[in-house]
């Protein structure tokens, strides 16, 4: 059986641990980024941090949120006496080995899911702060202050555009050519971006459906997908992990 080759859309800091994943279940990893992140000390988080006695919760939503707090302020996680809330394995490790102990992480790894992790718990007059990029879903902030709570939003990181436009219009040209199998989404901004950079859209979203295996993270990225029409598979469990298990299992019952 020849190896699959997989495309990475997600951002380059963040790509490492998928490529190795890929190579290890027997495939070939494309790295072409569809998104970018950058780290930015904004006003709004330079009020969450001078705040910081006041919270009674942090969420972390994503590695990047922690990555950029020790940038620009490398004695506030490790001063923190609240409790704290994350979005994911991956974002919880990190703040463990950051010092601090995770007291709440959905099993469902979206802002639902921590949405109705707060419900059950009726957590509610809380101070709640939420360190992550501008660009996120306003659903996380806006049902937890329809629960009767305040919540300090601060711009922790930009997410943007691709910087390496040729790594995409190139993938682009190998989806064309047929020299890609399969292709994974980790946000509903990888796709947007990948789609936007697009000449025809339509007719990649039908190489897509008629030539790749297509897996993205969960439900959230996968609503983007429906939108261009573009068939999908997810994991039970939202992680890169169960993702590439689940793409390589598919791949080679289809290719069997």
């Amino acid at each position: 059986m020849s190896k699959p080759v997989v495309a990475i859309t997600r951002p380059k800091d963040r790509a490492k641990k998928a490529c190795e994943i890929v190579e290890k279940l027997g495939g070939t990893a494309v790295l072409a980024p569809t998104l970018d992140l950058q780290p930015i000390n904004s006003e709004s988080l330079k009020e969450l941090v001078s705040r910081k006695d006041e919270l009674d919760w942090i969420i972390f939503t994503s590695p990047t949120t922690i990555v950029s707090l020790n940038k620009f302020y490398p004695d506030f996680i490790k001063s923190l006496s609240c409790k704290l809330a994350v979005i994911g394995n991956k974002t919880g490790k990190l703040a463990e080995k950051n010092g601090l102990e995770v007291d709440l992480m959905p099993e469902d790894f979206t802002a639902e899911g921590l949405i109705e992790e707060f419900k059950k718990r009726k957590i509610t007059s809380s101070t709640i702060g939420i360190p992550r990029t501008a660009s996120a879903r306003p659903i996380l902030p806006e049902e937890l202050e329809n629960m009767g709570n305040e919540v300090i939003l601060a711009e922790a990181y930009k997410s943007l555009f691709p910087m390496d436009e040729n790594a995409v219009k190139e993938l682009i040209e190998k989806i064309e050519k047929r020299e890609i199998d399969a292709i994974t989404f980790t946000s509903p901004l990888t796709v947007e971006n990948f789609m936007q950079i697009a000449d025809d859209k339509q007719k990649l979203a039908e190489l897509l459906c008629e030539n790749l295996l297509t897996v993205c993270i969960g439900p959230i990225t996968a609503r983007v997908l429906e939108r261009y029409g573009i068939d999908y598979i997810y994991p039970d469990t939202y992680t890169v992990d169960d993702m590439m298990e689940l793409l390589f299992k598919t791949w080679r019952e289809n290719n069997g």
